[in-house]
């Protein structure tokens, strides 16, 4: 584990690579949003499209050996059916199933604010891929908006795992967004994920710059 000392080593080397923007405004992530998806377990994937079947990678995503696949899937509720949602890998121990509020009305399912891998009593969907279907008993989840940061980012900003922040939109719609969940990990790169919902609320923009109301956290 790194010391304190290596980490102000750390965030000194990013103050200075990043000088220009810190010194006006020092607080800023940059924005990332997130369309409705689904993560996969091995034994959900070789259902879905067959004994051996490996995810296909389409595309990096921001953080660290993520991926969106070529690979997608039915998601179907009572009420309606998304016919092509795309599958975020690698692989997870449980099937997950992420969708923005909008997207659970149509779904005709009331799922709940959760963390990501937070699945416990959440509602259940159905699946359905190219080889086979699978019906989760639960793991629809509607993602808390979060920010992914570093120890050396944590520092810097001043808070820590877990914590909870508002974040400032600039713009014509612009505002603040609240009860921010701080998510930090070694191999992490910073990002703030906002779901379809909350971009089109605020019109924010992919890459757009945020700024972490460092006061609010706690």
């Amino acid at each position: 584990m790194e010391n304190r000392e290596e980490l102000v080593q750390k965030v000194t080397a990013l103050v200075l690579e990043n000088w220009e923007r810190l010194s006006t405004q020092p607080f800023q992530v940059p924005a990332g949003i997130s369309a409705r998806h689904v993560h996969l377990s091995r034994e959900h994937v070789e259902i879905l499209f067959g004994t051996g079947y490996r995810l296909t990678p389409k595309k990096a995503l921001s953080q660290p050996g993520q991926f969106a696949c070529e690979e997608q899937v039915a998601v179907c509720g009572p009420a309606g059916t998304f016919s092509k949602v795309r599958i975020l890998g690698p692989e997870r121990g449980q099937s997950q199933v992420e969708m923005a509020f909008s997207d659970c009305r149509v779904l005709g399912i009331e799922a709940a604010v959760r963390s990501s891998g937070d699945l416990k009593g959440t509602p259940g969907i159905l699946l359905k891929g190219p080889k086979g279907d699978v019906m989760l008993t639960e793991g629809v989840i509607i993602a808390d908006r979060h920010i992914h940061m570093t120890p050396e980012d944590a520092l810097w900003f001043g808070v820590s795992d877990q914590d909870r922040v508002k974040v400032l939109v600039p713009g014509p719609k612009g505002g603040e967004l609240g009860h921010v969940l701080i998510r930090v990990t070694k191999n992490s790169r910073l990002d703030f994920h906002v779901d379809t919902d909350d971009a089109n609320a605020f019109q924010i923009r992919q890459g757009q710059w945020v700024t972490i109301r460092k006061e609010e956290a706690r």
